[in-house]
């Protein structure tokens, strides 16, 4: 059978002793915060791209297009199409994708809340830069120093929940970070309607600056954290990590986890490159989940929607406002189905999730497709009513809320929940950088692809998602309940991974 069966077949304890205690719970609140900043900005971008006041000062060309292409016979499918104006979207993810590289040293040699502290304050910046900018080298500046500080939160926040939490709570803890993502893009695109009313045209600057408010609460956060025993153990400091076990376990019956944490912790100190060590065959199941999960993450065409809401809204023949409100809405279902997968993922299990999230977004992307390839057709002209638009968000909801109980949350919880502590923020490293890479590709290439396949487009993502639902099926075992010391055991009972994997842990030849 692919894929799943895994915890049963390894015969490994569930769970050491220990409780969700109110440290732990404090602790994993405020490093989820860090999710804050990146869902604030995939909000934001949109929201601002799509108001004239912006479009006029910084891209007067695009600003002038949409002008021209106002009437109902022009084509609504290359509107927006404009490198320069998706380069200042997409030159985040870019730099967070080299700092995530950065990040991983860090991360490993002074702990994860310094990681945290360093994306806090880089994003601070940006935010100064982006709410003052007088022109658009001041703008993509300020977002390069905003993709830093994603760069390093992306880095650590995921492995710090993943070490800090019960094994049997790690989903839901974990998937915090991904609320928080969802907390932001829905704040992000609540400030955007607002501030595109404001008498002036500055409302945009209030919302790029507003930025600073979530880079503020993980960087005075950061500093009240607590290390994980993991990362203690990591840099050596052995009674301390035994102190902070006792203490985020609620218990003084720790020295079985406190062993596992050890010898894992001496076969940290022995890898001195766990860059190339990462690439050896025994840890080929833990690169791939690395590599082809976030590459995969990116392709739902989640980013589509997340970053373009408005943006696409007023393609499809919404008024500013209303293309504002309609990513709102979509922000709502975003955090509710979010909401859920925090609630049953440690009860319905990973790959139960993934497999009916990606069914709900095939489904939903082929109907996107099909509505707007019905009403636009191949040439982009078309009125759009009020009731064929509202089935349109309807459907994308659907859409939002299919990748927010599955792909959304589970694409940071598995990759970080699966590595090994010798190769574990190397491994995180690579998760973000492809995550980041992917999402730059998507994001500067989505207006010019709208442009050119039109409807078509959604077809492309919704086939991307049967490949991805099957690379689950085939590939992906069930992780939830483990101990991420004991995570070898799921590699050695799975059909696959299996033969990369001795009974000792000893790779299979080079």
């Amino acid at each position: 059978m692919a894929g799943g069966g895994a915890v049963a077949a390894t015969g490994s304890k569930q769970d050491y002793p220990g409780r969700l205690t109110p440290f732990v719970s404090m602790a994993c609140l405020v490093a989820a915060t860090g999710g804050l900043i990146f869902g604030y900005d995939i909000g934001i971008s949109g929201g601002v791209t799509s108001m004239d006041p912006f479009l006029s000062r910084f891209f007067p060309s695009v600003y002038r297009k949409q002008q021209a292409d106002s009437s109902s016979n022009s084509n609504q499918y290359c509107k927006f199409d404009s490198q320069v104006l998706t380069m200042f979207t997409s030159s985040l993810y870019l730099a967070a994708l080299v700092s995530s590289v950065c990040a991983a040293s860090v991360t490993r040699m002074a702990g994860r809340k310094w990681s945290m502290f360093v994306g806090g304050v880089t994003f601070l910046a940006g935010c100064a830069l982006n709410g003052a900018a007088q022109n658009v080298a001041m703008l993509i500046l300020g977002r390069v120093l905003l993709g830093v500080g994603v760069g390093f939160a992306n880095q650590s926040v995921p492995v710090y929940l993943s070490e800090m939490a019960p094994a049997r709570m790690r989903g839901m803890l974990n998937n915090g970070f991904q609320l928080m993502i969802t907390l932001g893009i829905l704040a992000a695109n609540l400030i955007n309607y607002g501030t595109d009313k404001i008498a002036g045209g500055w409302g945009w600057r209030l919302s790029l600056a507003l930025a600073a408010v979530p880079a503020g609460i993980i960087t005075v956060g950061s500093f009240f954290l607590p290390d994980t025993p993991n990362s203690l153990l990591e840099r050596g400091k052995a009674d301390e990590a035994r102190e902070m076990l006792r203490r985020v376990r609620g218990t003084e019956d720790v020295e079985e986890e406190y062993r596992d944490l050890s010898a894992a912790s001496e076969a940290s100190r022995a890898v001195k490159s766990p860059w190339r060590d990462i690439l050896r065959r025994q840890y080929r199941p833990q690169l791939a989940m690395a590599v082809f999960i976030p590459l995969l993450q990116q392709l739902t065409g989640i980013n589509v929607i997340m970053f373009y809401a408005p943006v696409l809204f007023k393609t499809l023949g919404f008024g500013g406002s209303a293309s504002l409100m309609s990513a709102v809405i979509t922000g709502v279902v975003n955090l509710a189905a979010t909401l859920v997968s925090v609630f049953t993922v440690d009860r319905a299990g990973r790959r139960a999730l993934f497999l009916q999230g990606g069914a709900q977004m095939f489904a939903s992307l082929v109907a996107v497709g099909a509505l707007i390839g019905a009403k636009l057709g191949w040439s982009g002209v078309a009125e759009i009513p009020a009731g064929y638009a509202a089935a349109v968000v309807a459907v994308m909801c659907v859409y939002v809320a299919g990748f927010a109980w599955s792909w959304g949350p589970l694409g940071w919880l598995v990759p970080s929940e699966v590595m090994p502590l010798e190769v574990r923020p190397a491994g995180q490293s690579i998760t973000v950088a492809v995550n980041m890479l992917m999402t730059f590709a998507v994001a500067q290439a989505f207006l010019p692809m709208l442009c050119r396949l039109k409807f078509v487009l959604f077809f492309f993502f919704a086939a991307w998602v049967v490949v991805m639902t099957l690379f689950v099926a085939l590939f992906v075992p069930e992780t939830k309940g483990v101990p991420i010391e004991d995570m070898g055991n799921v590699w050695k009972a799975h059909w696959y991974w299996s033969r990369f994997v001795t009974d000792d842990g000893a790779q299979h030849g080079d």
